[in-house]
């Protein structure tokens, strides 16, 4: 066994590799880049090493800097996590040749998968069910017409060297099998350097299903059971469980059986996932290998309480797997939330800056330990309140994992974990999480991967969070404030005579779009509980909440509840399951008065070109005085790894550019101005 070894990543990651290393009493050490000095996968480590400045091309992505790294600090082994290097053949191959141990599968087994045409070709030698299609190079789009017509449409094109939904394109019919093979070019050519593309049958109301292999130096390969990655947003994947909803026991195991048969052939040795597309009638063909550790490898861990960070550095180190296919269990069920600094209500945008505040829920699980009787709540991040998010890697603040005995109870506990669920400073995608939690169909289980794309089409809005009640919330923020007007009350020195007095009839203002909002009568009674009566109903609300925090627990009528409220000023703002309300409360006669006062409309910004994320700006397109049209390129901001270019909305002549190529900016920042 190891004593010590690099891991050869950041975030989340690189700290949940670290808990096992520990646990096996192996040494860590840690990489960081300019952006990531103070980061926790850095404090954690036991050494760390800079390698360079914050992007990532200039230190996460430098082969030769973690090489140097592993041999200045003695580390014997190197872990890839997953992204940057980890499915590198180069990088795999140098680390071997350096008599550095990969802590992954062997160089020609990433070389085989990582090419899906030469990994399809694979597939069908080891009798693994492929989707109908042409793989090898298609020369030209007139071509590719001929070919997608010989299959059959609807036909999916796709880019031999392409991942994370870059390069793909589905078509119905010929003109858009035309536009969709030059798009797919491009892109793969800008990419990846690597512009061949092939074209199979796209299969309707697909499922994402994979399985999950093992294999080690001896010839011993094991699949532990399928994940279920249906739920994606732009073909990223939002949410995760295992076992899937969908398939049968019959159809998992010949899934299975698939798997192994594939990793035997290509003489995997590792921990690696086995992709397929499942169609309605459980027909199911494969779609790629990914050959290294996935994200949501921890839902499969909680059903099988195997740590498969631990295997996958037992059979580096050279160990045999210690179980045989029939011993591996498959218990209750896990689900996973991707937790995402973006949000959701300005169509995803990436939201990047300092963690004000950072409350995960209480966890009962926890990465490399043994799984507890009756599951509960595990959360692996790589952030700590008042770390920053920066703007040159991925989204990911955390990952949320729960497990529980079934499905329905493995949806409520995720539902509670997300409300106490805190982040302050940064947006997340919590509400949306929620929304899809609460959706009938999800729930049903009835769900492909169309499902975001078919039910947010027009993008995600604050009404599209369903709630069974949303009164609880006005109530909850009376609640509140009658706490708050009991510690007023409170208050020593106060004259005789004029003591503060607190009635029991209000109105709660619910915060509404253009100043039109929501007035409703309350009556709020203290005795024991607090007792709020709207529309009819009655709330006997015992709340534990301190003044200051966030995360606020109970019981209304009986029931527990986990939900967040602050004063913000005038205003409180309550959360929970998704929906967010902000309020004020006040007494009939002000309200009143507030519906009478004129609403003052923001500044109207129409001629400005402004910024809708925080980011690099990396190019300004255009020149005082210089006409533009409608969809004209203006700039391009980097955030996340991901360029997003503006464009014109409208005809129009700049008048001044307000901020400079390199500049890092802000939300809304303006960037031109216009005539």
């Amino acid at each position: 066994m190891f004593t010590k070894i690099l891991i050869a990543n950041r975030g989340e990651i690189a700290c949940r590799v670290i808990k096992t290393a520990k646990k096996l009493g192996i040494a860590t050490v840690a990489v960081y880049s300019e952006a990531d000095r103070d980061a926790r996968h850095v404090q954690l480590a036991d050494e760390a090493v800079f390698i360079g400045a914050a992007p990532s091309r200039e230190s996460y992505l430098v082969a030769q800097k973690i090489i140097d790294a592993c041999k200045a600090t003695g580390a014997q082994a190197v872990h890839p996590g997953y992204g940057f290097l980890s499915e590198n053949e180069d990088f795999a191959r140098r680390v071997e040749e350096e008599g550095i141990t990969f802590i992954g599968p062997k160089h020609h087994s990433i070389a085989a998968m990582g090419d899906k045409i030469a990994s399809k070709k694979l597939a069908i030698e080891a009798q693994v069910n492929t989707i109908p299609g042409y793989n090898d190079v298609i020369e030209s789009p007139e071509a590719a017409v001929k070919i997608a017509q010989g299959i059959g449409y609807p036909v999916m094109i796709k880019a031999s060297a392409g991942g994370g939904g870059k390069g793909l394109r589905v078509a119905i019919d010929d003109q858009q099998t035309l536009d969709g093979f030059s798009a797919c070019r491009n892109e793969a050519r800008n990419s990846f350097g690597d512009d061949r593309v092939f074209i199979e049958k796209f299969v309707e109301q697909p499922r994402h299903i994979e399985i999950q292999v093992l294999g080690d130096a001896h010839g011993n390969v094991v699949y532990l059971n399928e994940r279920e990655c249906s739920i994606q947003r732009r073909h990223q994947k939002v949410i995760e469980e295992a076992p899937s909803p969908f398939i049968s026991d019959a159809t998992r195991r010949a899934m299975g059986e698939q798997a192994v048969a594939l990793a035997r052939a290509v003489k995997y040795q590792s921990a690696g996932t086995v992709e397929f597309v499942v169609g309605r009638d459980q027909s199911f063909f494969f779609l790629e290998m990914n050959t290294r550790l996935q994200v949501e490898h921890p839902v499969t861990e909680s059903i099988t309480g195997i740590d498969l960070v631990e295997q996958m550095i037992r059979v580096a180190a050279g160990e045999s797997l210690p179980f045989t296919q029939d011993q591996i269990p498959r218990r209750g069920w896990a689900i996973e939330c991707r937790i995402n600094a973006e949000d959701p209500f300005r169509n995803f945008l990436p939201s990047t800056g300092r963690l004000v505040r950072y409350l995960p829920p209480a966890t009962t699980m926890e990465a490399a330990l043994a799984m507890p009787e009756g599951g509960g709540v595990r959360v692996d991040t790589g952030v700590r309140e008042g770390g920053e998010i920066p703007m040159f890697y991925d989204s990911m603040i955390a990952k949320l994992v729960v497990h529980g005995a079934d499905r329905l109870d493995a949806i409520a506990r995720m539902r509670e974990a997300l409300n106490a669920f805190v982040i302050r400073g940064v947006s997340s995608n919590i509400p949306f999480q929620a929304a899809l939690l609460a959706h009938p169909k999800f729930v049903a289980g009835d769900f492909d991967t169309g499902f975001i794309a078919q039910h947010y089409a027009q993008g995600f809005r604050a009404e599209d969070v369903p709630h069974d009640d949303p009164d609880f919330l006005v109530a909850l923020a009376a609640g509140v404030y009658r706490r708050y007007r009991d510690r007023a009350a409170g208050i020593t020195g106060q004259l005789p005579g004029h003591h503060m007095r607190i009635g029991s009839d209000f109105v709660v203002v619910v915060r509404g779009d253009g100043g039109v909002h929501r007035h409703v009568p309350v009556n709020i009674v203290v005795n024991g509980s607090t007792q709020v009566t709207l529309g009819g109903r009655s709330y006997g609300i015992v709340v534990d909440w301190n003044f200051g925090t966030i995360r606020a627990s109970g019981s209304c009528n009986g029931l527990p509840f986990v939900a967040q409220v602050e004063r913000q000023g005038l205003w409180y703002r309550v959360e929970h399951n998704g929906r967010r309300i902000e309020a004020m409360v006040m007494s009939a006669r002000a309200s009143e008065l507030l519906r009478v006062m004129p609403f003052k409309a923001p500044a109207d910004m129409s001629k400005f070109l402004l910024s809708p994320m925080p980011g690099l700006l990396v190019s300004v397109a255009v020149k005082p005085g210089q006409a533009v049209q409608a969809g004209e390129r203006l700039a391009v901001i980097e955030a996340m790894k991901m360029e997003n270019i503006l464009t014109a909305t409208q005809d129009g002549v700049v008048k001044e550019v307000l901020a400079n190529q390199g500049e890092s900016l802000a939300v809304d920042q303006a960037i031109v101005s216009f005539q």
